[in-house]
């Protein structure tokens, strides 16, 4: 993988001016083996059930980053260390979890990119209530299914179309 997220801005400031690249806001942690990951978003929108992460991450991830807008929510993990080892197992390239994680070191053994908010040691109620393929914001940006997420040590980039 090679590219650097300051790099795609520095070439993209056009972009950057009319919004079909956006910069996430630096308010996520960073989890799993990979600093580096990019693909194509999945979405979902839940608050405090993971029922629907699961369900999405047992299906081929195809290098693809699972983006959960959790809203924010610092209440409840909506990721643990099985989805991590499922992720990784299914081909996800990495998760954005709008909200915490749990069971970090076992998510820090595993060859997938995490951002996250916060951990949080108590599981999320599974009731299966939440959308998939829809337009979420995260930090107040915008991600529809399919925009580019490109992550790094500097920063999670949201592009429209592929730049890297």
């Amino acid at each position: 993988m090679s590219f650097a997220t300051c790099d795609i801005c520095d070439a993209n400031e056009d972009k950057l001016a009319t919004g079909a690249l956006a910069v996430v806001p630096p308010v996520f942690q960073k989890f799993g083996k990979l600093v580096k990951f990019s693909g194509q978003a999945a979405t979902l929108k839940v608050f405090e059930d993971n029922v629907l992460v699961r369900q999405a991450l047992e299906t081929p991830g195809n290098g693809r980053v699972l983006v959960v807008d959790g809203g924010g929510s610092l209440q409840c993990a909506l990721v643990g260390g099985n989805l991590g080892v499922l992720a990784e197992k299914n081909g996800w390239a990495g998760i954005i979890v709008n909200g915490c994680i749990r069971d970090s070191e076992e998510i820090n053994t595993c060859n997938i990119g995490v951002r996250a908010l916060a951990t949080h040691p108590q599981r999320s109620v599974r009731k299966g209530v939440g959308d998939r393929d829809l337009r979420v914001s995260i930090a107040g940006v915008a991600i529809n299914p399919g925009d580019w997420i490109y992550a790094d040590a500097d920063g999670v980039l949201v592009a429209s179309q592929p730049l890297a």
